[in-house]
């Protein structure tokens, strides 16, 4: 018998790192070792050799730093990273000690670990240049504490990235006046806009425009389970890719 891999939760006491912990304990390649939530002392995280950690943005950047630190993978779910934070944990990367395992340390960051929302987010990628609009609407339950969600922010960065290389111009929009927002906010020059609604879980669709023409693309979690499949696909395969990793679909051929 294979021995197991060891992991620890961060943020074990919320909706996901709750999902996390009974996820990890009922798969047999898996033994969960540490419980943490905010406030605790990670020790030695409970001798871990990977960690998933689902708390909030704020948090996020120390926790994954006090984890590179002591060899410890992670598996990040927590949405909020920007390239500041990027470099920071950098930083904690070039003196970290090598992983429990030997290798260096691996630190994957996803904006959304569901194979249908990865999947939603390359085909956007895909269509982006051949459309003249686009926006996005990112929708959520109440409770989420950050807008545009870190997929809707990740979804707009790589359109972007894709109409740049076309050589294709700003989104058409002819508003000169919105007080109040009305438009939403701008990520890499695409409009995203945020709802937060009792009953939703996770949803994004991502709409493009021609003349007499539009396409949508939309995913829909309609449970936290949808999430797991990736995130114990994360923890499998963090060891096996040193430094950071943006985004689950480097991990699955598909980016």
């Amino acid at each position: 018998m294979e021995a197991q891999t060891t992991v620890a939760v961060i943020g074990a006491k919320g909706r996901m790192g709750a999902t996390v912990c009974r996820a990890v304990a009922t798969s047999p390649d898996l033994r969960l070792v540490g419980e943490y939530d905010q406030g605790d002392d990670l020790g030695d995280l409970g001798g871990a050799q990977v960690v998933v950690e689902f708390s909030v943005p704020d948090a996020s950047l120390p926790n994954v730093l006090a984890c590179v630190q002591r060899g410890v993978h992670v598996v990040v779910g927590t949405t909020g990273w920007d390239q500041t934070k990027l470099a920071a944990l950098q930083e904690g990367l070039d003196t970290a000690p090598p992983s429990r395992g030997g290798p260096p340390v691996g630190v994957l960051i996803a904006p959304n670990f569901a194979l249908g929302a990865i999947l939603m987010m390359n085909f956007a990628q895909q269509a982006a240049r051949f459309f003249e609009s686009v926006e996005i609407v990112e929708l959520h339950h109440p409770n989420k504490v950050d807008a545009p969600s870190g997929t809707a922010a990740r979804t707009a960065d790589l359109i972007g990235a894709a109409r740049d290389e076309a050589g294709l111009p700003a989104v058409p929009d002819a508003t000169t006046q919105d007080p109040g927002g009305a438009r939403g906010a701008r990520v890499h020059g695409i409009p995203v806009h945020a709802l937060r609604v009792r009953g939703l879980v996770a949803h994004q669709e991502v709409v493009f425009g021609n003349v007499g023409e539009t396409l949508t693309i939309r995913h829909d979690s309609l449970d936290r389970e949808s999430f797991m499949g990736g995130v114990l696909a994360g923890v499998r395969g963090v060891a096996d890719h040193p430094g950071i990793t943006v985004g689950l679909e480097h991990y699955l051929g598909i980016a």
